[in-house]
């Protein structure tokens, strides 16, 4: 079995209004890697950094792939949208870049609030990405939900501890509501606009979608996307997992076919 001779950059500056930073990954062997993937990490829009994803994006290095993993901002020094425009400035930055992989091919790849941040990606742009735990159903959520108290918990952990072992214990109510209404400061006027599902066109690129059967991400947002991807004739595959397990908490199990759809959607 070769082993990849990994190019890692730390650090890169992708936007220069916000200075917001991105990690890069390539075979340095490759004259050019066959795509480029973008590697969102999740943390609620309040936790959570770039190196997390150290992991999965050498998998996706692997697999022929140069990865960018960004940074973005997050509470409570910005709110929605801040989180999406900076992933806009990496998009347009990664487009306009002389990396050594094949332009005519991005995706996205992210976990529970990365998973959101890749389906407005393809949503934008009409690139392929795969979403783990996507955090998709926030309006009628919300409105379903009226009476759950919001309360974040022990959130200490969350910029040490793994997405794997964060929340393994089922839906947990309380704190999806906190980390979803967290990222609006507040607001409640920006639910709708905020919702993905409201937006999927015919130009939308491909999904796949994967959640736990019983996490604390509910179901209802890959289901609701599924029906609106189907009338607009946009295809996908979804992932249902059992148990409580969150995002890369599954990402063995969803990763061999993972990797075949991006194979498939990226050619």
């Amino acid at each position: 079995m070769m082993l990849t001779n990994y190019v890692i950059k730390t650090d890169v500056e992708y936007d220069s209004i916000n200075h917001q930073l991105t990690d890069i990954y390539y075979d340095g062997d490759l004259k050019q890697s066959r795509g480029a993937i973008i590697d969102i990490h999740g943390g609620g829009w309040f936790r959570g950094n770039k190196s997390k994803d150290a992991d999965s994006s050498k998998r996706f290095v692997d697999e022929g792939y140069l990865v960018v993993t960004p940074a973005y901002r997050i509470t409570p020094k910005a709110f929605y949208p801040a989180p999406l425009e900076d992933m806009d400035h990496l998009y347009e930055w990664l487009r306009q870049s002389d990396l050594p992989f094949d332009h005519d091919h991005i995706g996205a790849f992210g976990s529970s609030a990365g998973g959101n941040m890749t389906v407005e990606l393809a949503i934008k742009y009409g690139i392929p990405i795969a979403s783990l735990s996507g955090i998709l159903d926030i309006d009628k959520w919300l409105g379903e939900h009226e009476a759950v108290v919001a309360a974040e918990g022990d959130t200490s952990g969350f910029n040490s501890t793994a997405s794997a072992k964060i929340n393994q214990d089922g839906a947990n109510d309380p704190f999806y509501k906190w980390f979803v209404t967290n990222y609006f400061n507040g607001r409640t006027d920006q639910y709708e606009e905020a919702t993905p599902v409201h937006r999927v066109t015919d130009k939308t690129g491909q999904m796949y979608l994967a959640n736990s059967l019983n996490e604390f991400v509910p179901t209802s947002g890959v289901l609701d996307m599924a029906k609106a991807l189907t009338d607009h004739q946009i295809p996908y595959q979804t992932r249902m997992i059992p148990g409580s397990r969150h995002a890369k908490g599954y990402l063995d199990d969803v990763w061999d076919d993972m990797v075949l759809f991006f194979d498939r959607t990226m050619k």
